[in-house]
């Protein structure tokens, strides 16, 4: 029997949880456009410039604490990236002085070798991300793709830094770098969020 009634139509879950997600992110998306608007010459840094270059970071803080603190204590992964954020906003700031030397200094003598177990660790997240990556059929959990989405972006990112660093000089080095590490760490902080409806559930509301 054909019901000629109004249809109620259904969306996925990944997309329902996008959407009530994105309004929490409406800081982050300006925080980075005034990044990006001022511009702030990397030849003169300054107090002024670390806060402009952290501010998306701290809107991902608020984006996260937006949950509720109940929800960070109750989800390890979740204070985890919300850790590693906060460090993250600690060596922003650093870096804003490594064109007087700072960069380079910091890899000289036993520091060196940190480098490669950095490279090492950045490997191994990226390999993590995307191997927790489940596909079934047409269905996916978001979280875990944005997980993936934001190592691979970390990756780019950093090889865009070494490429330009220690290779030749790459042109828009600078807007390459930051516009990869702010998608990667927006889409890191997204996988936090824990997808509430199972992939098993979505498959029986689209059979329905």
């Amino acid at each position: 029997m054909t019901s000629w009634g109004p249809q109620k139509e259904t969306s996925a879950p990944g997309e329902r949880e996008v959407k009530s997600e994105g309004p929490k992110l409406v800081p982050f998306f300006k925080a980075t456009c005034v990044y990006f608007v001022l511009w702030l010459p990397s030849s003169s840094p300054s107090w002024v410039s670390a806060l402009i270059k952290c501010l998306p970071i701290f809107c991902l803080w608020l984006f996260l604490l937006a949950h509720g603190l109940g929800f960070l204590l109750t989800h390890p992964s979740a204070i985890r990236i919300f850790v590693g954020l906060v460090f993250s906003a600690l060596g922003d700031a650093f870096l804003i002085w490594q064109d007087q030397g700072y960069f380079v200094h910091g890899l000289s003598g036993a520091f060196t070798y940190l480098v490669g177990v950095y490279v090492a660790l950045i490997g191994f997240m990226g390999w993590r991300a995307v191997a927790g990556l489940r596909l079934v059929g047409a269905a996916w959990r978001w979280t875990e793709l944005a997980a993936g989405s934001g190592a691979l972006l970390f990756i780019i990112s950093d090889l865009i830094i070494a490429l330009n660093k220690f290779c030749f000089p790459m042109p828009y080095a600078r807007a390459l770098i930051m516009s990869t590490y702010y998608a990667a760490q927006m889409f890191i902080a997204l996988s936090a969020v824990e997808s509430r409806e199972p992939v098993e559930d979505y498959r029986l509301s689209k059979a329905n």
